[in-house]
């Protein structure tokens, strides 16, 4: 390190030590000492690299004082200053809650997404009500925060809550209930989250696995098997899938029995595509059985470019 460079750690550093150090007598001084340090904590500078960190962590060190000040930026356009934000108050922590929430309810519905946001990360309980509070606001991206929020902390309360948001007409604000679902592991939602796979927003349908795979196995494949014949072509296809990542000695079954006779050729591609993945080894020879049984030429051409794939990936 030369010495420009730690002349310059040298002069950050003293900013953040002199701005810790004075005593606040009033609620300016205390918004001046946020705001200077605010600079260094959010400064995407190289002068201040090795300052930012010890900058939140002196924002942080004033506690509760902070918050209301802090919450206050939220209105800011730089990602930034939105992540700095985000950091100082994980970092306050459970102190910060309080008021989180009882910001909750401001006109801004900027502030209000953002808010939603830090209490996902605190992952306190006791913001649990209240977020539910706000998962019928207006502002969509509100909404998709608060259910974002809930899956993260974790808290069983929240699983009817969850659930309905499954229904949102906004398709973003959907993924993440498919998302909290899965987080907070509601076997009630198993229904609903096989409903979802016909979305119409590919984000939903996309997260549906994931959730699924965390719930009971049992369950899931009892409404897998329900529904795999379902008229909607989309849930009935990306079941197929399903059962393919589940890849049981059922799953399979449920392929080759109930799929492959299907009359539908899409079908019996995607259950075909399933179960080849299932086994990439083709150490049970289902290939031979697949391709015995498969009439269709698109379908068989389908089989085939999945088969040849695989044979490239394991070279």
């Amino acid at each position: 390190m030369n010495w420009m460079k730690i002349s310059t750690v040298v002069k950050a550093l003293s900013l953040v030590l002199i701005c810790s150090l004075v005593p606040i007598h009033a609620e300016s001084d205390l918004q001046h000492k946020v705001d200077s340090l605010f600079v260094i904590a959010s400064s995407g500078e190289l002068r201040y690299r090795d300052m930012t960190q010890p900058a939140i962590d002196s924002i942080a060190a004033l506690g509760v004082s902070a918050v209301p000040l802090l919450v206050d930026k939220f209105t800011t356009k730089s990602a930034r200053e939105r992540w700095t934000v985000i950091w100082i108050l994980r970092k306050i922590g459970s102190d910060a809650v309080p008021y989180l929430v009882s910001s909750l309810n401001r006109s801004d519905g900027l502030v209000v997404q953002r808010i939603c946001w830090a209490l996902g990360d605190i992952k306190d309980t006791t913001a649990v009500i209240p977020l539910m509070s706000v998962l019928e606001h207006k502002r969509w991206q509100v909404r998709e925060q608060a259910v974002g929020a809930l899956g993260k902390i974790g808290d069983s309360r929240a699983a009817d809550a969850v659930m309905r948001v499954l229904y949102d007409s906004v398709g973003q604000v959907r993924k993440a209930a498919v998302v909290a679902c899965g987080a907070l592991a509601v076997q009630e939602s198993i229904v609903g989250l096989v409903h979802t796979l016909n979305d119409q927003f590919y984000g939903a349908r996309l997260e549906v696995a994931n959730s699924l795979l965390k719930l009971d196995t049992t369950m899931v494949m009892e409404v897998l098997v329900d529904s795999i014949k379902s008229e909607k072509q989309m849930i009935g296809n990306l079941i197929c899938q399903l059962l393919g990542e589940y890849g049981t000695d059922e799953a399979i079954e449920i392929l080759l029995n109930q799929v492959l006779n299907s009359p539908d050729a899409t079908r019996r591609a995607h259950a075909a595509v399933a179960l080849i993945k299932a086994d990439p080894q083709d150490n049970c020879d289902y290939r031979t059985t697949i391709l015995e049984r498969e009439t269709d030429r698109l379908t068989r051409l389908k089989i085939e470019s999945t088969i040849s794939d695989l044979q490239n990936e394991s070279e």
